[in-house]
This record gives structure tokens, C-alpha cells and sequence, in this order.
């Protein structure tokens, strides 16, 4: 399951999608509009698929602006028309919508039928909606790794075991759960990134199943302890502004908080299974580069020199001093003895 944000399909989208697959729409641009995926325009099919490509897709894109383009070929599966599913998220968007469509992707594809997506695409350049980027994208995919004898025959295992296991299986394993993340979350945590806020708070709703703000502010190291409750678990964006080497520099830190058994089981699995699909959204589309990500279960291990130390942790750098080597063991004491004159000799 793949991290989604609660926007749905509108049903003027859902009612196109209904009768989009009969073979006369070739081309179709989804955007997300007031908290909903829209129709943005459609296209007729005019000529082969790899005639009408460039012509039908790359008009679609926009030089700022994130969509979804579907693409339908010639080819048929047992469940209708081949269609290719491209991600248009150009560099120089903003950060917030990226976010915003990354996550919604697995909702679109489930809207629309994943089972007619041949191909899927995630583009950041016009080059790689083109026609030639499409068919490059194909040579790459069946293009064969240059792996070993071993290696080959570990990944026959792993593709078996992926044939025998459902999708939701097999996702669940690999990424863990993955609620929803609301508009309003993605919108601080994006001041976050731009610098508006030092602290974001986040938390699961296990009533609605979503990840909720809990609050977004701008609070000094000194304050982040206080941030955390006692009774519940939470996540936690921090900036950490400080010293080091007498230069002045700031640390993004992820925290995970987890009180001990004052939370449910229930409680502390969900969080625990949450985590690493979240730090993967915060790190791969939001851009985050986390110097350290921590699991605390008592707010005092939050003090500044503890978070120094975590994110500065010192080197161990004293050597053990030379140690001159031992002479022979002893013998015993030293005996005297008598020459052939009864005089002694040592």
C-alpha cells in the first residue's frame, strides 16, 4: 500500500473514467483541484499509438505544475485497452505539490483500473514523456542486470515469492502501512521545509486512519522536550539549530516517540508499522535529508546536549600508549656459590 492523501476521484471524473476505455480517447490529463482529481482534458485517438504520442502527451505537460497523463496503446489485456501511467513532476514545482501528487498516485491507479496500466512513468523532464523517452523507459525495464550466478538465483526466489504473495501482502511487508496524509500536514510540512516553522507534530487518527497535524511552531531546542506527550505516541520534525566546530549550522531530525506500554498495542504497532513509509515520503519527494532519526520513550533524552551528541556523536580518538615489552620471567633469587677455594663467587 502505497502512502495516499484522502483526495478522491470527483464523480464527473469517475463517470468519464466509465467510458473513457471503449478506444476512442487516446490521451487523458488528470489534475488535483480543490482537494479532488479532475478531468484537465482528453483526447481522441487520430492515429497509431506511437503517431499520436508526442502530439496528445507532451502538450499536457506543464513547465511548474504536476499532473497525471494516461497514455492508451493499441495492445489489449484480458481486461480491456493498454494504457501507459505517467507522473509529471517537473523540477521547479513546488515542493508541497510533488508531495501532494506522489501520494496520491495509488489513488488514481485504483480509481482507474490498475490492472490496464501497462507502463508506468514517473517524469521530472520533458524528454522522458517523449515517445523516445517512453521507448528508452521500455529498453531499460527489459534490459537484463549484470548480476552473478548467486545473484540471479536469489532474485528467481524473490520473483517467486512475489507471483505467490497478493499485493497488499506483499506491499505490507516491504513498506509497511501507509495512512493517509491529510492537506493540512502537507502544508506545514512544507513551511517546515522552507523555513517557517523549527517543529512539526504529527499523529495517527485510528478512528479515520489518517496522519493528522498536531501542531506546527517555531520553538527553540530548549522547548522540544515539553513538545512530547507522555501518554501517546507522536512523530516529530525538528530543526536543530546549533554550534558545531564554531560553526553555526542546522540538522534535521526525525523522532519517534513511544511511552512505553502507557499506549495500547494497538497503539504502538500502527506507529511503529507507519514510520518508515513516512520518513520515505519526507525524504524522497519533501526532499528532507534527515541528519538523524530518533526513537525515545522518555522526553528528557530531547535535551540540547543529548540531540548535540546524537547528531555530533564524538569520535573515539584516544590511543592506547605504547607499552614496552616485559622482560624474561624472574628465576628466583639469585644463589651463591663457592669456586674450588671456598671463596664465593656470584
Amino acid at each position: 500500500m502505497s502512502h495516499q492523501t484522502g483526495i478522491s476521484a470527483s464523480k464527473e471524473l469517475q463517470d468519464f473514467f466509465a467510458t473513457a476505455k471503449d478506444g476512442e480517447i487516446r490521451c487523458i490529463q488528470i489534475k488535483i483541484e480543490n482537494e479532488k482529481l479532475e478531468l484537465g482534458g482528453s483526447k481522441d485517438a487520430l492515429k497509431s499509438w506511437e503517431d499520436d504520442y508526442d502530439a496528445m502527451v507532451v502538450p499536457f505537460l506543464e513547465d511548474k505544475q504536476p499532473c497525471y497523463v494516461l497514455y492508451r496503446l493499441d495492445t489489449k489485456n484480458a481486461q480491456g485497452y493498454e494504457w501507459v501511467f505517467i507522473s509529471w513532476s517537473p523540477d521547479f514545482s513546488a515542493v508541497r505539490d510533488k508531495m501532494l501528487y506522489a501520494a496520491t498516485r495509488a489513488t488514481l491507479k485504483q480509481n482507474f483500473g490498475g490492472g490496464q496500466i501497462k507502463e508506468e512513468i514517473f517524469a521530472t523532464a520533458e524528454s522522458d514523456c517523449t515517445l523516445s523517452g517512453y521507448k528508452k523507459h521500455l529498453l531499460s525495464q527489459n534490459a537484463p542486470a549484470p548480476l552473478t550466478m548467486a545473484e540471479e538465483e536469489l532474485e528467481e526466489i524473490k520473483r517467486t515469492e512475489i507471483k505467490t504473495a497478493g499485493v497488499d501482502t506483499k506491499h505490507q511487508t516491504l513498506q509497511g502501512v501507509a495512512f493517509p496524509i491529510t492537506e493540512e500536514a502537507l502544508l506545514k510540512i512544507e513551511g517546515f521545509i522552507a523555513g517557517q516553522y523549527t517543529y512539526v507534530q504529527l499523529s495517527l487518527d485510528m478512528t479515520d486512519e489518517k496522519i493528522v497535524l498536531e501542531k506546527a511552531e517555531d520553538i527553540p531546542t530548549s522547548a522540544l522536550a515539553g513538545q512530547v506527550p507522555n501518554d501517546h505516541a507522536r512523530y516529530h520534525l525538528f530543526n536543530f539549530k546549533h554550534t558545531h566546530e564554531g560553526d553555526y549550522t542546522e540538522s534535521y531530525v526525525f523522532i519517534y516517540s513511544m511511552p512505553g506500554y502507557k499506549c495500547s498495542i494497538k497503539e504502538r504497532m500502527l506507529y511503529s508499522s507507519c514510520k518508515s513509509p513516512l520518513i520515505g515520503l519526507l525524504e524522497g519527494q519533501g526532499g528532507i535529508e534527515f541528519a538523524k532519526k530518533l526513537e525515545v520513550d522518555d522526553p528528557k533524552e530531547l535535551a540540547e546536549n543529548n540531540l548535540y551528541e546524537e547528531v555530533h556523536p564524538m569520535k573515539n580518538i584516544v590511543k592506547k600508549a605504547f607499552d614496552r615489552p616485559k622482560g624474561p620471567a624472574s628465576r628466583g633469587p639469585k644463589r651463591m656459590t663457592r669456586n674450588k677455594d671456598g671463596q664465593e663467587a656470584s
